[in-house]
C-alpha cells in the first residue's frame, strides 16, 4: 500500500545480537551513546533516550530535535539488549517523514556499530525497524487481520481520483428528491466525501448521526427561531439527513466494489482492534517497542485504534512524541486533547498514568526569537500539561534578529517585503534559505511577481497555492466552465481577461439575457403581487441563471429570436466564437484528463501567451503551469478513469481547506519558497518573511464551519473530542450568539498555535509586516496583535522597526481604490511587451508565407485573423484591429451578484447611448 513499509512475512530470522563478543552489551552509558552517535544531548533528551521501555509521552517543544531523540532512543534499546531491531515499530504521518526517521535509525545503528553493513549475511539479513505511516500501518493491519471482521484481502485502497469518481456517480444515480441540498454539484460531491471523512474520523454510525439529527428536528419545533442563524439549524439538519442519505449510498459502492479509502482504513482497523483483541496481543509480542510521532495530529478514531493495540493498561512500552502549541491540523479531523490525555489512555500495569518528559532546549532559532515565541504561546502553556517555555542552545541566547514595517498600503508592504529580500539575496543570502509564510495563498500572485520582478528565483509552493495564480487560474476557469454550466464567476474571468476582453455593458447585456432565459415575464402581469407569487410558485431549483445558457444564444442561425438587448456588434462575433469553441470542448470531456487539459490550452492559446511573456515571468509561468499539470498527471496516474469532474473536486477541496489534500513539499531548488504558514510545519529556513499581519488575517477572525449552519460538519456532542469543543447551545437568540462566541475564542486558540509555528521556523531573521489599506477595503486594517507583539518585542532591543505608518484619518479613503479607479480600464491594457513580442511572432510568420507563396497572404493578416482563424487573438486594440472599440458604459452597470453582473432592471429600459465613453 501506498506509504507501507513492508516487512518480509514472518519466518526465520537472524536477529542482530546487540551484544560483544564477550556476551556483553554494546551500551551501557548514555555518555557511551553521546560518543557513538556524536551528539551532545542535553539532560532532557538523555532522560527521554534512556527510559526504561514503558508507556511515556514526550512533549518536545518547537525546534527540540524530537526526531534525533526517537532515533537515539532505539540505539539505547537495541544497543542494551532490551529488544531487537526488528521489534521496534515507529510511525508517523507523511511518507517523507517516515524516510527521514528510518534514515536516522539506521544511520544511527551503524554509527553506533550495532549494524555493520559490511557484515551482513545476504542469505540472513539482519531486522530491521519497521518505521511506517499510521495509514499504511492501518492498512497493513487490515491486510493481516482484516478476515476477523469479514473484510477480503481483496479489498483495494481508493484514490482521491476514484473517491470524487465514486461520490459523483452516487451522487448522479441517487433517485432524491434532496430540496435541503441546493448547492452546485461540484460542491455537493465535496459536502459528501467529507461528511464520510467526519463520520469515519469520529467512529460514528449513520443510523446515530440519523436519530440526532431527527431529535434535533423535534427539538426545534418547539423553539422561537428568531434570527437568521437560528432558522439556518434546522435547515442544516434536514440537508445533514440528505447527506447522510448519499453518504450510505455512497458506503454501499465502495463496499459493493471492495474498495475502502483511508477512512475506512483507519475506521476498520479501530474497530478491529477494539472488537478482536487477540489482535493486540500478537502485535505487541511482535513489536515490544512502538514510537508514535507528531501525535497531537492524531484524529479521535487513530488513538482508538492505538490505544486498543498497545495501551489501556497493557503497559506496553509507547512513546508518543508531539506538541500541543503546534496542533494546527484540527480542521481537518486532528485532536490535541490526544496528547494531553496520553498518560491516561496509555497507563502502566497497575493503573498508573504514562509518565510525561519535556523536551524544551531549542536548538533551531536564536534566543531573542525564542523569546517572542514564548511571548505568543503563555496562553498555550497554561492550557497544556507538560508545556515548558523554549530555552536557547548556550552561546546563542542573544541571537536572532526581528524586522517589521507597517506601510499605508498593502502594495507598499509587497514592495517592501520584495526589495528586503532582494536586498539579502544581492548580499550573499541564497534564495534557497528563504521562505514567505502567508496566513492564506490570496497573495501569492503579488508576491511572486514582485520577487520575479527583481530577478529573485521564486517557487510557489502546493496546490492551494498555484491555483490562486493567473496562468493556473485561467486554466481552471475554463475547465470550470466546460464542466458546469452554472460556473458563472468562471465565465466572467475568461469574458473579462486578456483574451476575450469583454467590457462591463456588454457583460451586463449578457447576464441580463440569462435571466431572462429562466425568468420570462408574463405578458400583463404588471401586479407586484402578482409578480411576488409566480416567482415562488413551481420553481425548478435546476434553473438557475446560467451566463453559459446565455452565451449559446449567440449560435442560434440569426439570432431570430433576438430579445432586443443593444450588445455591440463585435461583442456578438466574441460571443458566438467563444460558445462555439466552448462546444467544441465539451465534446472531449469524455476522454482522459490529461487530454482534456492539453486540448484546453492549445485551443485557448495559453501556452502561446505565457511563451510571450517577458523572460522572467514567461520562465516562472511555465514552472507553475507545468507544476500544476504534474499535479493532475499524479491525480490521474492514481485512477486512468479519472475525469475532469473529479479533478476540479479535488482542487476545490485543495483551495477551500489550503493543505487538505494538497502534501506538496518545497522542492530542492534554490529558489526563495512562498508558501502557506500550515504547510511550514516541520520545516526552517535562516530567513522567513511573515506578511499579512493585519486585523483580520493574520490572526483570521473567521470561525471554523459550524454545525449550526453546515450539513456538512458533524454535530460536536457526536465527536469523540467533544470536551474540547463548545457545547450543544440552547435554541433561542442568547445561546446561540454565545455558542458563536465560544467558537471564535476556539478559532483564536487555533490561530495562536498557527502564529507559535510561523515564528518558530526561522533561525536568524524574522520579516513581519502589515498594513492600514488592503487591495479594495474601504476601512482600513491596521496591524494585528501579532504585528502589535512583534512591534513590543523590537521596541524592547530585540529587533528594528524599519517603518511604522500612523493611522489614516477618520474621514479618510483607500488611496488603493482611487489610483484603481484612475488608472485602470476594463478590459485591462495587455502588456506591452508581450503584446509586441506576440505581433513580432506573427509578422515573422507572415513574412514565411508570403516568401513560400502561401495562398491568401495578400490579404491584410488581422483580417484573416478575423475570418479564418478558430479563436481570437490576444489584441489590444490597436489601430488596425477590426476588433478596435470601446464597450459603452453607463455609470451604475457595475452591480454585480454571486450570479454575474447585472445592471438595475430599471436601466435595461433605458436607450443606451451609442456613443464611445471613457473606460471607468
Amino acid at each position: 500500500m501506498r506509504g507501507a513499509s513492508h516487512r518480509p512475512r514472518r519466518g526465520p530470522r537472524l536477529s542482530v545480537v546487540p551484544v560483544s563478543l564477550s556476551g556483553v552489551p554494546l551500551l551501557t552509558d548514555p555518555e557511551e551513546l553521546k560518543e557513538l552517535l556524536g551528539i551532545p544531548f542535553t539532560p532532557e533528551q538523555t532522560a527521554c533516550i534512556t527510559a526504561p521501555p514503558a508507556p511515556q509521552v514526550v512533549v518536545a517543544g518547537a525546534g527540540s530535535g524530537k526526531t534525533t531523540v526517537m532515533a537515539a532512543r532505539v540505539v539505547w534499546l537495541v544497543g542494551t539488549g532490551q529488544v531487537a531491531p526488528e521489534q521496534v515499530l515507529g510511525l508517523t504521518f507523511t511518507n517523507k517523514a517516515a524516510g527521514e526517521l528510518a534514515e536516522r535509525v539506521r544511520t544511527a545503528l551503524v554509527r553506533a556499530g550495532i549494524t555493520d553493513p559490511d557484515a551482513i549475511d545476504p542469505d540472513n539479513p539482519p531486522g530491521e525497524p519497521r518505521i511506517s505511516t499510521y495509514h499504511a500501518f492501518a492498512g497493513q493491519l487490515l491486510t493481516d487481520h482484516g478476515l476477523r471482521i469479514g473484510l477480503e484481502p481483496t479489498s483495494r485502497l481508493l484514490a482521491d481520483a476514484t473517491r470524487y469518481q465514486l461520490a459523483a456517480r452516487v451522487l448522479r444515480e441517487a433517485p432524491g428528491p434532496y430540496p435541503a441540498l441546493t448547492k452546485s454539484f461540484a460542491s455537493l460531491v465535496s459536502d459528501l466525501l467529507a461528511l464520510d471523512a467526519e463520520l469515519a474520523e469520529h467512529l460514528v454510525r449513520p443510523e446515530e448521526l440519523r436519530a440526532y439529527d431527527r431529535e434535533l428536528l423535534r427539538a426545534l419545533e418547539g423553539a422561537k427561531l428568531s434570527n437568521a442563524d437560528l432558522r439556518k439549524v434546522p435547515e442544516a439538519a434536514e440537508g445533514r439527513l440528505e447527506l447522510l442519505d448519499l453518504n450510505v449510498r455512497y458506503r454501499d459502492a465502495k463496499k459493493s466494489r471492495d474498495l475502502l479509502d483511508f477512512g475506512d482504513q483507519i475506521a476498520l482497523s479501530a474497530e478491529l482492534a477494539l472488537t478482536r483483541p487477540e489482535v493486540g496481543r500478537i502485535l505487541r509480542d511482535e513489536f515490544r517497542v512502538v514510537l508514535l510521532d507528531e501525535y497531537q495530529d492524531t484524529s479521535v478514531a487513530q488513538r482508538r485504534l492505538l490505544a486498543a493495540l498497545f495501551g489501556e493498561g497493557t503497559g506496553h512500552a509507547v512513546t508518543a512524541v508531539g506538541d500541543p502549541c503546534q496542533a494546527i491540523y484540527g480542521w481537518r479531523g486532528a485532536s490535541v486533547a490526544n496528547l494531553d490525555d496520553f498518560p491516561r489512555h496509555f497507563p502502566y500495569e497497575d493503573g498508573r498514568p504514562a509518565t510525561r518528559h519535556s523536551l524544551s532546549e531549542n536548538r533551531r532559532s536564536g534566543g531573542r526569537l525564542l523569546d517572542l515565541a514564548n511571548s505568543l504561546a503563555a496562553p498555550l502553556r497554561a492550557m497544556h500539561a507538560g508545556v515548558e517555555a523554549l530555552r536557547p542552545a548556550p552561546g546563542a541566547e542573544r541571537d536572532g534578529t526581528v524586522r517589521i514595517a507597517l506601510l499605508d498600503t498593502h502594495q507598499e508592504e509587497i514592495d517592501w517585503l520584495a526589495d528586503s529580500l532582494a536586498h539579502l539575496v544581492r548580499t550573499g543570502k541564497e534564495p534557497g534559505e528563504i521562505a514567505v509564510l502567508c496566513r492564506t495563498a490570496g497573495d501569492f500572485p503579488q508576491i511572486q511577481g514582485a520577487l520575479v520582478a527583481r530577478d529573485i528565483p521564486v517557487e510557489v509552493v502546493g496546490l492551494s497555492g498555484l491555483l490562486h495564480l493567473p496562468e493556473v487560474a485561467d486554466l481552471v476557469a475554463v475547465c470550470e466552465v466546460l464542466q458546469d454550466p452554472g460556473a458563472n464567476a468562471s465565465l466572467v474571468r475568461v469574458l473579462t481577461g486578456p483574451r476575450w476582453r469583454i467590457g462591463p455593458r456588454d457583460l451586463a447585456l449578457l447576464g441580463r439575457r440569462a435571466r431572462r432565459l429562466v425568468r420570462r415575464e408574463k405578458a400583463g402581469s404588471d401586479d407586484p403581487d402578482q409578480r411576488l407569487a409566480d416567482a415562488v410558485e413551481g420553481v425548478d431549483p435546476a434553473e438557475v441563471i446560467s451566463l453559459a445558457d446565455a452565451l449559446d444564444t449567440f449560435l442560434e442561425a440569426g439570432d431570430d429570436e433576438d430579445d432586443g438587448l443593444p450588445f455591440s456588434a463585435e461583442a456578438r462575433v466574441r460571443f458566438a466564437r467563444l460558445a462555439a469553441e466552448l462546444r467544441d470542448l465539451r465534446r472531449s470531456l469524455a476522454d482522459s484528463l490529461m487530454d482534456v487539459l492539453h486540448r484546453v490550452l492549445n485551443t485557448t492559446g495559453l501556452e502561446v501567451e505565457l511563451s510571450a511573456s517577458p523572460h522572467a515571468l514567461a520562465a516562472r509561468r511555465r514552472e507553475t503551469l507545468g507544476n500544476f499539470l504534474d499535479i493532475a498527471a499524479g491525480f490521474a496516474a492514481l485512477d486512468g478513469e479519472a475525469s475532469l469532474l473529479a479533478f476540479l473536486g479535488f482542487l476545490r477541496t485543495a483551495a477551500q481547506y489550503e493543505k487538505g489534500l494538497d502534501n506538496a513539499l518545497p522542492g530542492g531548488e534554490n529558489t526563495v519558497k512562498v508558501l502557506t504558514a500550515h504547510k511550514s510545519k516541520g520545516l526552517e529556513w535562516d530567513v522567513v518573511a511573515v506578511p499579512g499581519l493585519v486585523n483580520g488575517v493574520f490572526p483570521s477572525t473567521q470561525s471554523r464551519e459550524a454545525w449550526t449552519a453546515q450539513a456538512k460538519v458533524l454535530p460536536h456532542a457526536l465527536r469523540g473530542d467533544a470536551p474540547t469543543l463548545p457545547a450543544t447551545p440552547e435554541w433561542d437568540a442568547k445561546g446561540l450568539k454565545a455558542f458563536k462566541e465560544e467558537l471564535k475564542e476556539h478559532q483564536h486558540t487555533e490561530e495562536l498555535r498557527l502564529g507559535y509555528v510561523t515564528f518558530t521556523r526561522p533561525r536568524s531573521l524574522l520579516l513581519g509586516s502589515g498594513h492600514w489599506w488592503g487591495p479594495s477595503q474601504k476601512k482600513p486594517r491596521g496591524p494585528s496583535e501579532f504585528l502589535h507583539a512583534l512591534y513590543a518585542h523590537c521596541e524592547a532591543g530585540h529587533g528594528e522597526i524599519e517603518a511604522w505608518a500612523d493611522a489614516p484619518a477618520e474621514d479618510a479613503e483607500n488611496p488603493a481604490l482611487g489610483e484603481s479607479a484612475a488608472t485602470h480600464a476594463w478590459p485591462l491594457p495587455l502588456d506591452p511587451t508581450s503584446l509586441a513580442r506576440r505581433r513580432a511572432a506573427a509578422e515573422t510568420v507572415l513574412a514565411h508565407l508570403d516568401a513560400e507563396g502561401g495562398a491568401g497572404t495578400e490579404e491584410p493578416h488581422h483580417a484573416r485573423e478575423e475570418t479564418d482563424l478558430p479563436y481570437v487573438p490576444y489584441e489590444d486594440g490597436s489601430a488596425d484591429d477590426p476588433f478596435d472599440f470601446d464597450l459603452d458604459l453607463h455609470p451604475d452597470f457595475d452591480t454585480f451578484d454571486e450570479d454575474g453582473p447585472f445592471p438595475p432592471d430599471e436601466l435595461m429600459d433605458e436607450p443606451v447611448d451609442g456613443g464611445l465613453d471613457e473606460p471607468r
